[in-house]
């Protein structure tokens, strides 16, 4: 580096402010270059577990209900959302909740209440253990009144739930998407 600054004093003086200029401009883009490697480390924002693929709920009473659709289902018990769609992808229904509240959205309605396991019961005419389902779906097995989950091939994205008693029995497949 010396040789190269002694070079710098021999040049005509026309020269050595061009010179300088580029040595003082690599000299910046090197500090800030540094600067830029040296951060304060940020952690990762926790990102809410998300699902999506096919589901199907069979509710069987004195008049059998049934309904399939693919989904996407994002959040927690406490606060969330599930979205259900055509096999064209169309959004057919919109559940969402938060502590003390869940809406639930189809064909231009809104259905609100304070609990989401009340909606769900008006919506489907069954109690869905909604704790369960995300314990469920993550891989734990949890019991929930009257419930029984068959996680045995949920590695291969499958889930069954079914409830037998109380009434009305009700089965729930869900297929993930990989």
């Amino acid at each position: 580096m010396g040789q190269t600054l002694a070079h710098l004093k021999t040049l005509p003086c026309a020269a050595r402010p061009a010179w300088q200029a580029l040595l003082a401009w690599l000299l910046a883009c090197m500090f800030l270059g540094l600067a830029g490697c040296a951060q304060i480390p940020t952690t990762a924002a926790p990102t809410q577990p998300h699902w999506s693929g096919r589901l199907a709920l069979q509710v069987e009473g004195q008049q059998t209900q049934s309904f399939s659709a693919s989904f996407e289902l994002q959040g927690s018990p406490a606060q969330g959302e599930l979205a259900l769609l055509s096999p064209l992808g169309t959004l057919i229904a919109r559940l969402q909740w938060e502590p003390g509240q869940a809406r639930l959205s189809a064909r231009g309605e809104t259905q609100a209440s304070s609990s989401l396991e009340d909606l769900l019961l008006q919506a489907t005419g069954t109690p869905i253990p909604v704790a369960a389902l995300f314990d469920w779906l993550s891989g734990t097995q949890t019991r929930a009144d009257g419930w029984q989950a068959d996680l045995g091939a949920l590695d291969q994205g499958r889930l069954v739930a079914q409830r037998n008693d109380p009434t009305p029995r009700t089965t729930l497949r869900i297929v993930l998407d990989h």
